[in-house]
């Protein structure tokens, strides 16, 4: 009887997170939905959860606020999934640093930072208006924009070691150099207001970073 019975806590046990992930997911599309269409200002808790078909409480529980929904969307557009991996350790971010050849490694990184551009610069726009108003917003847009130039360190790190920077380019500035080129604004006026498709961009991202950075 107890095997038995362990194999049915197991079972439960299971079947209850697939539930939690399921309920998860469903609250993630919801709030992702309601940003997009209302703000961050007029998106509610409470008209998310309806949505979603759960309750305020349920929400509040599972992220604490709406800021930390926000968060957690922008953690998910990021890095494509829910798992807890920095984002230099990826394997899109690993095959640009792993790369030897500067020229291979901007189209590798312009091949990677473009398919987070799709999931995140919607999002980003988000936190751009809302930061105007909302103070625990800006806080957030000022810790994103930091956090985008730490990352953008390692391949201008890497194209250094390897004999990609022009003379007299130093890192610091090519990473100033990726990191503005690379930007949610950039990314969204050509593809959203100009209507490039994102191959286009990446083609230009690639000659443009080449031109300004390479010898």
């Amino acid at each position: 009887m107890t095997p038995t019975r362990r194999t049915k806590r197991s079972y439960d046990s299971t079947r209850r997170q697939a539930q939690a992930d399921a309920t998860r997911r469903l609250v993630l599309q919801a709030a992702s939905d309601a940003f997009a269409e209302r703000g961050y200002s007029g998106a509610t808790v409470e008209s998310i959860a309806q949505s979603a078909g759960v309750s305020p409480e349920t929400i509040y529980a599972s992220f604490g606020s709406k800021r930390n929904l926000l968060v957690a969307l922008l953690d998910l557009a990021v890095g494509g999934d829910e798992q807890s991996i920095p984002l230099l350790r990826r394997p899109g971010p690993q095959a640009v640093l792993r790369t030897s050849d500067p020229v291979r490694q901007l189209e590798l990184f312009a091949e990677d930072i473009s398919l987070i551009l799709q999931r995140v610069s919607p999002l980003f726009e988000v936190v751009r208006m809302a930061a105007k108003t909302e103070p625990e917003i800006e806080t957030l847009l000022n810790r994103m924009l930091a956090e985008r130039l730490r990352n953008m360190q390692a391949p201008a790190a890497s194209l250094r070691a390897h004999g990609g920077l022009r003379p007299g380019l130093s890192t610091a500035r090519a990473a100033d150099t990726l990191w503005t080129i690379t930007s949610p604004e950039v990314f969204r006026l050509l593809t959203v207001d100009r209507g490039w498709s994102r191959e286009k961009y990446v083609a230009w991202l690639t000659d443009t970073l080449s031109r300004l950075l390479l010898p």
